[in-house]
């Protein structure tokens, strides 16, 4: 028996990582997954230990016919729920997509909060590095008052792609992320769909520490490209930075995010880590 018939059917995947937010990409332009068995194969590989283990999963697919689109993905959250962006991951599938010739450097893709533009930088000191328009923020609401457990908090809510709550606190290391995390993601002001939560401490115009709490991983995670770009869109309205800033993540790792005339951009690094081959029988998953 050849090694090809132990082990079955085999599928490409690829890891990547965005300061430290990790993701496992697909490419199924020629695979096919139907939609229907993503969520089932999303919280089979994403699963530490027992899979390749990731904060989420992409599959890159084929963008439709006429809309000017390099390609087009299905994200998933971790725990197999379907979440409309994430700014880590789209400047990782940017990343891959370039890498794969599957896109130029500058290009557009399409996620389910509408197209990204993304360019990912090949010279100069942030070489290597990939900056993304995110789609425009919505639902801006400021200066929410709230209550957790006889504490008063102050929160910001906007939707950049997916939705946040900010809360601006004098310290980030003192924060129980998890417990005070899980609570506002659960709040019913944020009801049905929930929210994530960053808890972000301004040192100065120009720089910020966050910590985010993500839905559908229902923890704290190294960083949050969506979550960040939402902390810096409410503290510049807030006047407490300038258009630009740069926030360093849990994960120890700086994101830069700037504010261009109404326009949001996101940028920092992306990496490729590992590809490899998905056994399916061992993950109990099948093609068709």
């Amino acid at each position: 028996m050849s090694q090809a018939q132990e082990f079955g059917a085999s599928v490409d995947f690829y890891k990547l990582q965005g300061c430290g937010n990790d993701f496992v990409a697909i490419d199924n332009r020629t695979l096919k997954i139907p939609s229907k068995k993503m969520a089932n194969w999303v919280i089979k590989v994403c699963a530490r230990a027992f899979g390749v283990g990731a904060d989420g999963l992409f599959f890159i697919e084929n963008a439709p016919a006429g809309s000017g689109l390099a390609y087009s993905w299905q994200f998933f959250n971790n725990d197999g729920s379907r979440a409309e962006m994430c700014g880590n991951a789209s400047r990782c599938a940017a990343k891959l997509a370039h890498h794969l010739e599957i896109a130029p450097a500058s290009h557009s893709f399409g996620t389910d909060a509408g197209p990204v533009k993304a360019k990912v930088l090949t010279q100069g000191p942030d070489r290597g590095q990939v900056k993304v328009q995110l789609t425009p923020p919505k639902d801006i609401k400021l200066n929410i008052e709230l209550d957790f457990e006889g504490t008063p908090f102050i929160v910001h809510f906007v939707d950049t792609g997916v939705p946040h709550v900010v809360v601006y606190v004098a310290d980030v290391s003192e924060i129980n992320v998890q417990t005070v995390g899980s609570y506002l993601r659960l709040h019913p002001t944020f009801q049905p769909a929930g929210t994530n939560v960053n808890f972000v401490q301004v040192k100065d115009p120009e720089t910020m520490l966050c910590r985010t709490f993500e839905r559908g991983v229902e923890g704290e995670t190294y960083a949050c490209g969506t979550g960040v770009s939402a902390a810096q869109l409410i503290a510049h309205k807030l006047g407490l930075t300038g258009p630009t800033a740069r926030i360093t993540t849990t994960g120890g790792e700086t994101l830069t995010v700037s504010i261009e005339e109404d326009d949001l951009y996101l940028q920092g690094g992306a990496e490729l880590v590992f590809s490899g081959k998905l056994h399916l029988d061992s993950l109990g998953l099948f093609l068709t």
